[in-house]
């Protein structure tokens, strides 16, 4: 029997489920949290993007089965791993959301991040930085994917 994955996700991937560009390569994600394949991993800070959300995604958000998630929250290391993100240059300050997202992924021994921000989570060279400085650190690497890409690999087994 597989391992159940542990799974952050940040707003985009909450909100992505009701985009008209992601939500047919969202929905899956969620559809699998729903059927017990994946538990999720949300934060408080993911709760403050999503409370200005349309009612849609908050009841949405509301709604997830609790026995499917799984909360941390921004601590003094998750902040200053962000922090250091920021100092190394990986993002910009304006960033500082997005870096709490990655350190709390990290911190929590998540699986991986799903995320659809490609300006400053799923990009490669953005990737690359994050786990720089997690190494550095004594942190453990973070896989970050879309919710598209967890499905289809789930899916397409070699």
């Amino acid at each position: 029997m597989n391992k159940i994955q542990r799974i952050y996700v940040d707003a985009s991937a909450v909100g992505g489920a009701f985009n008209k560009k992601f939500s047919q390569r969202t929905r899956p994600f969620w559809d699998a949290v729903q059927r017990g394949e994946i538990i999720v991993i949300l934060s408080d800070v993911l709760k403050n993007e999503v409370d200005p959300a349309p009612k849609i995604v908050r009841d949405f958000f509301g709604a997830l089965p609790e026995s499917q998630t799984e909360w941390v929250f921004a601590t003094e290391e998750a902040k200053n791993l962000a922090t250091q993100y920021i100092a190394e240059n990986v993002v910009g300050k304006t960033s500082f959301d997005d870096c709490v997202h990655i350190a709390l992924a990290t911190i929590a021994k998540a699986d991986m991040l799903v995320s659809w921000n490609f300006r400053h989570i799923v990009n490669i060279k953005r990737i690359q930085g994050y786990n720089s400085v997690n190494m550095k650190l004594g942190y453990p690497q973070l896989e970050i994917r879309t919710p598209e890409e967890v499905i289809h690999a789930e899916y397409t087994e070699i």
